[in-house]
């Protein structure tokens, strides 16, 4: 405990790398056998070491700790009491910001059973569960399921007399309705938020602010440019003079985000400086190195698309050390990111450094997303370029080769994408003097002759290049 103690004041002092070895000395110290105290200290120890590396930005090794603290409280407990269950929603916080979302999705099941189990039926604890789920669900992609979990939620919050919280359940709903393009829905829900934030915590509230940025979202992308523009700088006046009590990271969050809709309405100027004061209010903030590795790699590509390389590159090199340093280095996102660097390094002339950035990219991408993700085809077509321009044919009509393998066999050949690469392979084979080796039926027979080149449907937009991510 007296260890504890020493390390919970080095973390309150903003020293937490000397935190870190009290801890890994406090924890070695109980012997779990020997009864429910010693697992007690063992449990709390892991715990407060797995906060202690979160604030320095170690993800993996913080999800670790919590893992083993879980482990040993289950020991301890059981795999049904309540405090399990709040431990289980809490690693599965974890995984969430660590974008592992299987793992998140196991442990907040395991959560919601426990408390509809320990817990009277639309239980306040239930709806915080169902909450979480409907998060994973979103970023999986499963917007009917993460619906249901926030309808449900908002019964019970309704039921519970949390006025605010059903406030922002709305906020989340119109969210999912925005993902499924049911745009007035969408609308109905942001403006119901609205008004019980406006009346509960006033016109100037962060939460308002966030109000105004989904429906400046929402506008854009219904093509309402000017309404779009009027909601983003409705909240920016609240973010540039904000109540007392708002947060930095509450701020630099909604710059962040009224940034992207800058950069969709090709107003990379406006959004890179909204990215510039996002950063700068988490600089000294603890336990933010990937927030800001984040704000860093989207401010790169404002860089790429002024033309502005050379910063582009700058900016994405120190988001990859900040990755790298907090254990993201197998995420999907730090594979676009190497991709994005490459790219830019590409307009520099950089080609050596481009093609390194590429294979592992490459490497990163089919291991977490799969060959036929099309951030891994992007990269496949990146390197396969980067390496004609080394000169390194025979390399660049093996990728073509075996992405044109991939579109035949699995992905279909309606997308635009598979003429520019069975062009680009024709001209490669050309040049090394031979021709496509094919053992299913004649490339040319599987193309419609008179299909024309469209703009391509795949890319994401953010990369603004041109090129493919």
């Amino acid at each position: 405990m007296s260890l504890h103690v020493l390390a919970a004041i080095y973390c309150s002092l903003g020293r937490f790398e000397e935190a870190v070895p009290v801890l890994d000395r406090a924890i070695r110290v109980p012997e779990v056998q020997r009864g429910s105290d010693h697992a007690l200290a063992a449990f709390s120890g892991h715990m407060q070491l797995g906060d202690t590396y979160s604030m320095l930005g170690q993800v993996d090794r913080s999800i670790e700790c919590y893992e083993e603290g879980l482990k040993i409280q289950i020991e301890a407990l059981g795999d049904t009491d309540p405090r399990v269950g709040e431990t289980c929603r809490y690693l599965a916080e974890a995984h969430v910001q660590a974008m592992q979302f299987e793992r998140a999705e196991e442990l907040c099941k395991k959560t919601l059973e426990i408390h509809r189990a320990h817990s009277e039926p639309a239980s306040l604890e239930e709806a915080a569960d169902r909450r979480l789920m409907a998060l994973i669900c979103e970023a999986k992609g499963d917007y009917e399921s993460a619906l249901e979990h926030l309808v449900l939620a908002s019964m019970a919050m309704i039921a519970n007399g949390q006025e605010n919280e059903v406030a922002a359940i709305d906020v989340s709903i119109g969210n999912i309705y925005m993902s499924l393009c049911r745009f007035d829905e969408a609308v109905f829900s942001y403006q119901k938020a609205l008004t019980v934030l406006k009346s509960s915590k006033g016109d100037n509230h962060p939460s308002v602010a966030s109000v105004f940025v989904r429906l400046a979202d929402l506008y854009h992308r219904t093509g309402k440019i000017r309404e779009s523009k009027s909601y983003c700088e409705n909240s920016l006046r609240i973010y540039v003079k904000p109540v007392p009590g708002t947060t930095a990271e509450e701020i630099s969050g909604g710059l962040t985000e009224i940034s992207a809709i800058y950069e969709s309405m090709d107003e990379p100027e406006e959004a890179l400086k909204l990215l510039q004061k996002a950063m700068k209010l988490l600089e000294d903030k603890p336990g933010q190195q990937s927030t800001i590795a984040g704000i860093e790699a989207r401010m790169g590509v404002m860089f790429c698309m002024l033309g502005r390389y050379e910063e582009a590159r700058s900016s994405f090199e120190s988001a990859i050390v900040k990755l790298r340093a907090s254990g993201e280095k197998k995420s999907p996102f730090f594979g676009v990111v190497l991709n994005q660097m490459g790219l830019a390094c590409v307009q520099l002339f950089k080609i050596d450094e481009a093609a390194e950035l590429f294979e592992e990219a490459r490497g990163i991408l089919e291991q977490e997303c799969g060959p036929c993700h099309q951030d891994t085809l992007g990269v496949y077509s990146n390197l396969a370029a980067t390496y004609d321009a080394m000169g390194r044919v025979e390399d660049a009509i093996e990728i073509l080769e075996y992405v044109l393998k991939l579109r035949e066999e699995k992905l279909g050949i309606a997308n635009p994408d598979f003429e520019d690469e069975k062009r680009r392979l024709t001209e490669l084979l050309k040049e090394a003097g031979r021709t496509r080796d094919r053992k299913a039926k004649s490339l040319e027979n599987l193309i419609d002759p008179n299909s024309k080149k469209t703009k391509k449907e795949g890319t994401k937009r953010w990369g603004g290049l041109g090129f493919r991510l």
